[in-house]
């Protein structure tokens, strides 16, 4: 077995990809080393040439460090789906329940750090995101940091209802990550 690479590993093998690309001279791989935590080769070789595609879509010669963001982005959320009509109120809605995430996010010590908060489609589904990024690669969690993570989860669910009154089917996603993360509190770390 081999495990995933961790910051020093992920750094090395995104310059092994990126030997083979034009980097503008300001970008900085430690910086999206860092922002992959859990990545493993075949993950930053895409990251490398979806980042080297969106350069030349924007009819540039070399990959800037706006397009390894862009890239990453891509990669944890999905596709954006700019051409999906939706209508206001749902936009309101969506907009809402990731301002909840980021918020409590935000407030809640433990938990990963906001990066982006998007009502742009993106994905199988989702009509919005809240991207958090650890600062740091973590070998283990302890239960604040798991309620932190449940915490914010739940939070755009929250939101929904103390805004609107009532909750969309949006939420259903944060539920199940939810439970997940609850199962595996109380079935593999004994946590109750």
């Amino acid at each position: 077995l081999v495990d995933k690479p961790d910051l020093i590993g992920r750094e090395a093998i995104l310059r092994i990809h990126a030997a083979g690309v034009k980097l503008e001279s300001s970008v900085d791989l430690s910086l999206v080393a860092r922002g992959t935590p859990g990545f493993v080769g075949a993950d930053l070789a895409n990251i490398v040439n979806e980042a080297a595609l969106l350069a030349v879509r924007a009819g540039r010669k070399k990959i800037i460090q706006k397009d390894f963001e862009n890239a990453v982005e891509k990669s944890v959320a999905g596709l954006e789906k700019k051409n999906r009509v939706i209508s206001e109120h749902e936009k309101r809605i969506v907009a809402f329940h990731e301002t909840g995430h980021a918020l409590i996010a935000g407030l809640t010590p433990g938990a990963d750090p906001v990066q982006k908060i998007s009502i742009v489609p993106r994905g199988f589904g989702a009509l919005g995101y809240t991207l958090q990024m650890p600062t740091e690669d973590r070998y283990l969690m302890t239960q604040g940091e798991l309620l932190a993570r449940m915490d914010v989860l739940l939070a755009g669910r929250a939101a929904e209802e103390l805004v609107f009154g009532e909750i969309s089917t949006g939420a259903a996603n944060d539920l199940t990550k939810t439970t997940d993360i609850c199962r595996s509190m109380i079935t593999d770390y004994g946590m109750s």
